[in-house]
């Protein structure tokens, strides 16, 4: 059993261990905290500027995160989607119900598109991204306000339909 709430500043550490932990530790992604600005300032990064940062918790353990940029033209960008190991798949779920949470949220707020991301690397996240109906796109495709991490290497799109 787990419950999603929406994180702030005074979550910062353990978003920090979570996140780096899996880039660096068990996927190798060569990023650092420093090139990561936005992990040490959630609140000015995302829900300052309309976004917003979400977080799965299993008891007191953060199990998993996903965090909404707020872009121009009713376009958002997802940023920061990690699930610890043991919390993976199908069961319990937390990665689709991170997922569902963030679009629920566009649509309140009248986002049509998505975008994000990643890393030829995380190969299971890029099937996830797919079955939940994200089709990838070209690098030369991306609007030019995209905030392109220096390791992405993967892109993806979602158009919003009508729930």
């Amino acid at each position: 059993m787990f419950t999603i709430r929406q994180l702030n500043n005074a979550d910062i550490p353990q978003v920090i261990e979570l996140i780096l932990h899996i880039q660096q530790v068990e996927f190798n992604v060569p990023v650092t905290l420093e090139g990561q600005p936005d992990l040490q300032d959630i609140e000015r990064f995302y829900i300052e500027p309309g976004g917003n940062f979400w977080g799965a918790f299993s008891g007191s353990t953060l199990a998993g995160t996903i965090a909404l940029i707020r872009a121009e033209a009713q376009t958002g960008v997802i940023r920061k989607m990690f699930v610890k190991k043991e919390y993976r798949g199908a069961q319990p779920g937390i990665a689709r119900e991170l997922l569902d949470t963030l679009i629920r949220y566009c649509r309140q707020q009248q986002i049509k598109t998505l975008y994000l991301g990643t890393v030829h690397l995380l190969k299971a996240a890029m099937r996830f991204y797919e079955k939940q109906g994200f089709t990838p796109v070209a690098e030369t495709e991306l609007p030019s306000f995209f905030p392109r991490m220096p390791v992405d290497n993967r892109f993806y799109t979602l158009s919003l339909k009508n729930p």
